[in-house]
């Protein structure tokens, strides 16, 4: 009896599912946190009968055949590409990236990784860096002078200096893109890593060449929908306890066939 097997990777699906929700609840609040969403695809199958079989009856071949399932696999944890609500936060170095793109640090390994938590500091050498500390391409530094800063659509920050006029142009912070985002691998802190699944990374300006803009002032919030994922948080645990019902079933039909004298 193949049921118990089956159920069992029934019951183990619906774990990664309700293990995929859980996560996405817990960074309901993280800045520029996307949704993921579980994946799965059907087991191999044992061919009873192939379709296409000849009949040895009438010599006919039969439509379909026996085909028996083996149960199911996840197949991926895929990312949602949904961006999240802008909030204003008055932050002068607070970015959200309306559109496509991601902002590119430099980790301590000299490595590059790429976030949308537009969330920035200045270190105490003035350079802009992530919440982690992190060196935010292309390497930009806040004279401590400055008064006030401005940081403009494309990228472009602008000092403001007391007894000057005019502003004076520190930098542009530039943006990233990929064929394939669904493909960087999540490393934790809200930063991820090229693959050879996601492609190279595309450097560009904001506003151009299909990048978004750069809004000083506001975060992206996390795209996570509560009332979505409770939903499915009930639909996994009615899936569970069906699964759970077949190897039930399953256990009895063994002890019927036991006891037969």
């Amino acid at each position: 009896m193949k049921a118990l097997q089956i159920a069992a990777t029934g019951m183990s699906a619906q774990q990664t599912r309700v293990d995929v929700i859980s996560n996405n609840l817990a960074n309901m609040s993280t800045t520029g946190y996307n949704a993921r969403r579980a994946d799965f695809a059907d087991l191999h199958y044992q061919q009873a009968v192939r379709p296409g079989t000849v009949s040895a009856e009438d010599g006919r071949m039969l439509p379909t055949g026996v085909q028996l399932g083996m149960g199911v696999r996840p197949s991926a944890v895929s990312v949602v590409l949904s961006q999240g609500a802008l909030a204003q936060t008055r932050g002068d170095l607070d970015l959200a990236i309306d559109g496509r793109g991601y902002l590119e640090v430099t980790l301590p390994s000299g490595q590059s990784a790429y976030t949308r938590d537009g969330a920035l500091k200045r270190s105490a050498e003035g350079l802009i860096v992530s919440s982690d500390g992190h060196e935010v391409a292309p390497g930009i530094t806040i004279p401590q002078d400055a008064a006030s800063i401005s940081i403009d659509a494309t990228g472009e920050v602008w000092g403001y200096f007391t007894g000057q006029v005019q502003p004076q142009l520190l930098g542009q912070i530039s943006l990233t893109g990929f064929t394939n985002e669904k493909g960087l691998e999540a490393i934790g802190s809200n930063l991820f890593l090229e693959t050879a699944a996601s492609g190279p990374p595309i450097a560009g300006v904001a506003g151009e060449d299909g990048f978004g803009t750069l809004r000083q002032g506001y975060l992206e919030e996390s795209s996570v929908d509560s009332v979505q994922e409770i939903t499915e948080l009930i639909k996994a645990q009615r899936g569970y306890e069906l699964n759970a019902k077949v190897i039930t079933a399953a256990d009895q039909m063994l002890a019927a066939t036991s006891q037969v004298r």
